[in-house]
């Protein structure tokens, strides 16, 4: 049963508990999309930080004065940005896979305004970059969002947060590998069609140098890349699937760098 008698020492509390879901909800995925209404997203906020307070001890709570609870409330967001980050980054992996995509092809001058990102992006990152999170909607990922942000208070209750720089450190080199291992091979077959068929065009143009390879070229790339894009779309769930993977093991990393295994 929900109890609503608040006290001023219990609002204080709800109110570190609101900052870290509002930072978090404020750049996790699904949730930061500029058409999500306002309201919705402080009525989500506030709902999920009532549950949590009401579900959550907070007798080890000690702070005086309102520097030390303005210290606490820094953490406080400091860890739901992170967290909510470490959701959301994974989503340049596609956005890189593109960019890698469009250059293969000849596309790397188009860039489109993407609402998502709310910057410039390649064509096809912006393309997989929809798929990809019509996707993960599909499979309910952001039933993931949310209950992940709630049972980070059973790991770091409000005001125990201890930085571990060494884990959060090899989350984010591990982070920066993967962005560059897995995105060249999300391209890789464009990269392999490209790769043939620039060895295609250098024999050509020994064979016959009085045609222009340079500018036949770049109409058949554009024609191949747009095929092997097409031909590779069915691959889009299995790259989905292997994503929110790569989602739950950076967030799982990152959420180590803020609280002691060892209590």
């Amino acid at each position: 049963m929900l109890n609503f008698t608040f006290s001023i020492v219990d609002f204080e509390y709800y109110l570190m508990i609101l900052v870290r879901v509002v930072s978090f909800f404020q750049v996790a995925p699904f949730f930061r999309l500029p058409g999500v209404p306002g309201r919705i997203k402080i009525g989500l906020c506030a709902m999920v930080s009532l549950l949590v307070f009401e579900n959550t001890d907070l007798t080890g709570l000690h702070y005086e004065g309102v520097m030390e609870y303005g210290f606490l409330v820094m953490e406080e967001a400091l860890v739901g940005m992170s967290l909510g980050f470490a959701l959301y980054a994974c989503d340049a992996i596609i956005t890189f896979a593109g960019t890698l995509i469009d250059m293969y092809i000849g596309f790397s001058m188009a860039q489109e305004y993407n609402p998502v990102t709310q910057q410039q992006n390649s064509v096809t990152g912006t393309m997989y970059d929809n798929l990809i999170m019509l996707l993960l909607l599909t499979t309910s990922m952001y039933h993931y969002v949310v209950s992940a942000i709630c049972d980070t208070f059973k790991l770091m209750p409000v005001g125990g947060i201890v930085v571990q720089w060494d884990h959060l450190y090899e989350a984010v080199l591990g982070y920066i590998t993967n962005l560059f291992l897995l995105g060249f091979r999300i391209s890789l077959p464009v990269f392999a069609c490209m790769l043939v068929m620039n060895a295609v065009l250098g024999v050509m143009a020994k064979v016959a140098p009085q045609m222009n390879m340079f500018a036949v070229g770049m109409q058949i790339k554009i024609i191949v890349g747009l095929v092997i894009i097409m031909l590779t779309l069915f691959l889009l769930p299995y790259v989905a699937d292997f994503l929110a993977t790569e989602m739950k093991t950076l967030f799982v990393d990152i959420l180590k760098g803020f609280y002691d295994a060892r209590t």
